[in-house]
């Protein structure tokens, strides 16, 4: 049976906190997670607001120290940042003195490619996310929807192993990240990249995902892991997509112990 692209044993993330006066007292963020994500895999991460998601993704990108526990990508482990990850963040981490070409092309500098290859592999993913004709121009210049797309263009570019994402669409307008969602969805299936999305809305999870990873309130844990078997392009209003999106609901209204909060993560 072929080992998991990303595999997290026992991961276990804790907090020290100065409260001055030489005392200090320490918070578990992540008490026991432990996941695997297979060779191409979408998966996303979800779970009551303050869980631990993005700490537990700051993890796997080697952006922040466990505390206890294994992370192993490719057999491989991981104990620092690294370019075999690619990482998305919510906000639009361009360098603004750079163009959009040259921001796509940083990774591809830092990771040794050949200068020669350079032009090629910027044209394929500025087509990729639809910014053909946008290569010189600043990111102030840019709505952030656009700023997001070289994001992801720039992340994929020097071809990682895994794409980490943190919310990416998350400070976006509904139309334009629906439109973001279903244009990641065809970059996936283009390029068969395995990828961990992390979100807080269950209609996005849904739309993504082949599995959804709930996550308990804090300290988390896996609570609970759904298989999307759904066809793409998925339709919102299918009574199956909607009988998903209320089935997750259901399970983190009920990790927060108060059904009034069913509902609020439909986003």
């Amino acid at each position: 049976m072929p080992q998991p692209k990303l595999l997290v044993r026992s991961l276990r993330k804790t907090f020290q906190i100065d409260e001055g006066f030489g005392r200090y007292s320490s918070i578990t963020a992540i008490h026991d997670v432990n996941l695997e994500v297979n060779e191409g895999e979408l998966v996303t991460l979800i779970g009551p607001s303050g869980c631990g998601k993005s700490t537990l993704l700051m993890i796997l990108a080697g952006l922040s120290d466990k505390s206890s526990g294994e992370v192993v990508l490719d057999g491989r482990p991981v104990n620092g940042p690294g370019l075999d990850r690619g990482v998305v963040f919510q906000e639009f981490a361009l360098f603004p003195w750079l163009t959009v070409r040259n921001n796509i092309c940083f990774g591809l500098k830092m990771k040794g490619i050949p200068r020669a290859e350079h032009d090629a592999i910027i044209r394929r993913y500025l087509k990729m996310v639809k910014l053909e004709e946008f290569g010189e121009i600043f990111p102030h210049r840019l709505s952030g929807g656009m700023k997001q797309r070289v994001g992801i263009a720039r992340a994929l570019a020097y071809s990682p192993e895994l794409l980490l994402m943190d919310e990416p669409f998350g400070a976006l307008d509904a139309q334009t990240r629906a439109s973001l969602q279903r244009m990641l969805v065809d970059i996936w299936a283009e390029t068969k990249k395995t990828i961990l999305f992390v979100t807080h809305s269950v209609r996005e999870a849904v739309f993504l995902s082949d599995r959804i990873i709930v996550l308990s309130r804090r300290p988390s844990a896996v609570r609970k892991v759904i298989h999307v078997d759904l066809p793409r392009p998925r339709q919102h209003l299918s009574e199956a997509f909607l009988r998903y999106e209320a089935d997750l609901e259901e399970v983190i209204a009920a990790e927060l112990g108060d059904e009034t909060e069913k509902g609020n993560h439909a986003v």
